[in-house]
């Protein structure tokens, strides 16, 4: 069992810019040269200084959870077998593969070695680079190689410090964002700070470093905070052109580094469509950040060698579908307001049908079942049926899949962060009411009196409500997806806050509220120093390369054996990526050897995928973590229909004897 323990001996040793249209120069006699030349100045000024400020507080992140990291594991102290342990389930299959990238004699045998993988998959050759969003792995190791470090700096803690170093973008693209918004970057350093002091909801980075979201998310947020700069009025074409480019880069790379990316960017095209639909976004911008969305998806598509997962997206089958119904219905926004309801209903009916139509067609022509399991789980967790599906029931039992917490609105209440959220999203959320209501009725005001009484929603504060109202509704079904929440209701809180003159006497009680009452917190992490600490997993590490050729096949569970191929290099029967539906049939079958089934039975299924060696565990064997019908074992005979899960305990305890004397 893995723990973390207080330091006891010595070292072991082993071989934006402000938002200028709004500005109002005076010009009075005699001094109009001056204030404009006072006010170029001044804002100058003001970017510089703002802009050294969100790269101290970038740096400052990626050197707090550094810091973090090392107090926890003391990772520069513990074994090369030990680091690499504590890169946990998924993330240490990841690492796998930089690693193999570092030992391969050249970048082209390695390359091969990823293409052409014998060792992940046991009697099975599958090409990782298309299975697998791994390229940051390939890029990183190249690099690695290429430059002159090789003798100051080791390979893990290259990797570890590229991604601690993507959380100073990431804070930089939040305080961007809020700058933007609001027009003064006091709101950006107010957005970073509660990022830093909410770090237990906005970031997991410093215990799951190679995980796929903490490539992914830096890149997501300067995605945003490029859209949020292109929905400003009155963009020159040579910037629009340039942050056109700019989006487009950070979704490629965004897509490149998440096999979720799909899911994420629905979410934000369904924000688009909305707005799009109550005419509170410019249309052209929409139809743009469209095709940006599907041609960086179709890029990554060719990278990852035509991967059918990304081919039967529900973003490029909706995207594709908004795009044909918007040629079908081309007066969509005139007339008046039962007029426009009718054809709004019209359209996203249209839209719906067309979209699950082209989903329908590409799956059944391409014969694709990647992603089949995200939907099993979705019906069974929203109550669409009761299911005995077994990678469903796999899902729905794990609390990372389950509903947010409320301890969680707490621990944000603390730092008045969640308050500050509510307060500015209520606002927002009645004025984007009433512009929709105001666009679809058609009656602008028009007399000049009337205008000035008028309730208007920027488009780019338009697109950040509606984001952070559907990235919450994600976080509070899914706790996993919090994170996705949680940064950008710092950039949304903080924007509130800070966007009128009116609020500068609250922004610095807060701010000063936030840092006395939280300074002494982070110190004390900062100060706190543990160890990493797992010997039965080190000692069933070294027995396996003592112990085992080279060619033994392993089974055993998913997360388990990710550390058996990173530490080992041995070949394994399964894994957790489980992105693939002949993956996710062969882990039930490997994982028979927990369920009601004979000796026979279990010997059998293993020797067909090659088996040499079977690693038992205790944890499960014992489970306790589970309630009752949510254990593994009770999971798969409820799969085998073998007992009814109130039977499940007697059952499987004498099952599980059994199995002890068979293996």
């Amino acid at each position: 069992m893995t723990t973390v323990r207080q330091r006891r001996g010595g070292r072991v040793t082993e071989g934006s810019e402000d938002q200028s249209s709004e500005e109002k120069n005076v010009k009075s006699d005699g001094k109009v040269l001056s204030d404009h030349t006072g006010g170029k100045l001044w804002n100058i000024l003001s970017l510089t200084l703002g802009g050294i400020v969100a790269i101290g507080l970038g740096l400052l992140t990626s050197f707090y959870v550094a810091t973090l990291h090392e107090n926890d594991l003391w990772f520069s102290n513990i074994k090369e077998v030990e680091r690499e342990i504590s890169f946990r389930t998924e993330c240490g299959l990841y690492y796998s593969y930089y690693k193999q990238m570092i030992q391969a004699s050249t970048i082209q045998q390695g390359l091969h070695g990823l293409v052409y993988d014998n060792k992940t998959e046991s009697v099975r050759t599958i090409n990782i680079l298309e299975r697998m969003n791994v390229y940051q792995e390939v890029f990183l190791s190249i690099l690695y190689r290429i430059l002159p470090i090789q003798q100051y700096l080791e390979p893990v803690y290259f990797y570890i410090y590229t991604l601690f170093g993507l959380q100073a973008v990431y804070v930089f693209a939040l305080y961007v964002t809020s700058w933007l918004l609001s027009g003064t970057w006091l709101s950006g350093l107010l957005a970073a700070c509660w990022y830093i002091t909410n770090r237990i909801d906005t970031t997991r980075v410093e215990f799951t470093i190679p995980l796929r979201e903490n490539w992914a998310l830096p890149f997501f947020a300067i995605q945003i905070a490029a859209i949020t700069y292109l929905l400003r009025t009155h963009l020159q074409p040579a910037q629009e052109r340039l942050t056109l480019l700019a989006v487009f880069i950070a979704t490629f790379l965004f897509s490149l580094t998440w096999q979720f990316n799909q899911f994420m960017m629905l979410i934000q095209a369904l924000a688009l469509f909305i707005l799009d639909c109550f005419d509170m976004l410019p249309t052209a911008k929409v139809i743009w950040l469209y095709i940006i969305q599907i041609s960086g998806l179709l890029l990554v598509c060719v990278l990852q060698f035509f991967n059918s997962m990304i081919l039967g997206s529900l973003l490029i089958s909706f995207n594709a579908s908004v795009l044909i119904a918007r040629t079908i219905q081309k007066n969509l926004k005139k007339g008046n307001l039962f007029n426009r309801l009718g054809k709004l209903i019209l359209h996203v009916l249209l839209v719906s049908s067309l979209t699950l139509l082209v989903n329908k067609f590409i799956k059944k022509s391409l014969n694709l079942e990647s992603d089949e399991h995200i939907f099993k789980f979705l019906k069974a967790k929203f109550g669409f049926g009761s299911t005995r599906d077994f990678d469903a029931n796999l899902y729905l039992c794990e609390e990372a899949f389950g509903l947010l917490p409320l301890n969680t609105f707490s621990r944000l209440s603390d730092t008045l962060l969640f308050y500050v959220y509510i307060f500015s999203l209520f606002p927002l959320t009645v004025a984007a009411l009433v512009v929709a209501f105001r666009n679809l009725s058609g009656s602008n005001q028009i007399q000049e009196k009337a205008e000035e009484y008028t309730i208007t929603l920027k488009p780019d504060a338009a697109y950040n409500l509606i984001h952070t109202v559907l990235f919450g509704c994600l976080a509070l079904s899914t706790m996993r997806m919090k994170y996705l929440w949680t940064s950008h209701m710092c950039v949304f809180a903080s924007f509130g806050l800070c966007s009128t003159e009116v609020w500068r006497l609250i922004l610095e009680c807060v701010h000063l509220y936030t840092s006395q009452r939280f300074w002494p917190g982070i110190m004390d992490e900062l100060s706190e120093l543990r160890e990493f600490y797992d010997p039965d997993t080190v000692e069933l590490m070294n027995w396996i390369k003592s112990n085992t050729p080279n060619t033994a096949v392993f089974a055993g569970s998913m997360q388990l054996l990710a550390g058996v191929k990173l530490c080992t290099g041995r070949t394994l029967t399964n894994h957790p990526h489980y992105e693939d539906k002949h993956l996710r049939e062969r882990t039930k079958q490997i994982y028979q050897i927990y369920a009601k089934r004979s000796p026979e039975d279990v010997y059998r299924i293993l020797r067909s995928f090659g088996t040499d060696y079977v690693i038992l565990e205790d944890s499960i064997c014992y489970e306790r973590r589970h309630s009752r019908g949510c254990r593994l074992r009770d999971l798969l005979d409820t799969a085998n229909g073998h007992v009814p899960k109130f039977h499940v305990l007697l059952d499987i305890n004498k099952k599980q004897t059994i199995l002890r004397q068979s293996v």
